[in-house]
């Protein structure tokens, strides 16, 4: 058993999730709180699916950058893997938020995306817990608190500005 436990130990440590772990945890957090902010707004279908492109396009773009330069500060080789494999991660995932806009009734679209974003940052917080020897339910715990933080405040947000403007 023990035998399992130290090839399981280091199958998580062999995975490089920093490739990835910035892109995805960005688009859940910014795609999330971009739809239920504007969903609060009352803007269209066609007003979230052209946000949420800007957001996974040209922000991405942004960030890639950002990402890439903070990367060559720390290495000074150049990170260009990590930069692509980050941007393509964001853009993955914020295409699924757009098909599910696209294709459901708008508030099964937030539910699934809600549902979704949060079950593949627990997943990632699990495995990058695991290769870091951190408490797995403890790290878990920490980012969907964060990331549900974020649904409630776009939400007060949205509705706030709502509130204070509508005629």
């Amino acid at each position: 058993m023990s035998w399992l436990s130290g090839n399981l130990r280091r199958a998580y440590r062999s995975l490089d999730l920093s490739r990835f772990s910035f892109g995805a945890t960005s688009a859940i957090t910014s795609s999330l709180a971009l739809l239920i902010g504007l969903n609060q707004l009352d803007v269209s279908r066609i007003g979230l699916i052209g946000a949420l492109l800007v957001l996974g396009l040209a922000d991405n773009i942004a960030d890639a950058l950002g990402i890439h330069v903070y990367s060559e500060s720390r290495s000074g080789k150049p990170t260009k893997t990590s930069t692509a494999t980050n941007y393509l991660t964001r853009l993955a995932i914020t295409l699924v938020v757009i098909v599910f806009v696209i294709f459901l009734p708008l508030s099964y679209a937030i539910i699934a995306s809600i549902i979704i974003g949060m079950v593949v940052l627990a997943i990632l917080s699990y495995f990058i817990a695991k290769a870091h020897d951190l408490n797995p339910g403890r790290s878990v715990a920490e980012h969907l608190v964060v990331a549900a933080l974020v649904v409630i405040v776009s939400q007060l947000v949205g509705a706030s500005i709502k509130s204070l403007f509508h005629n």
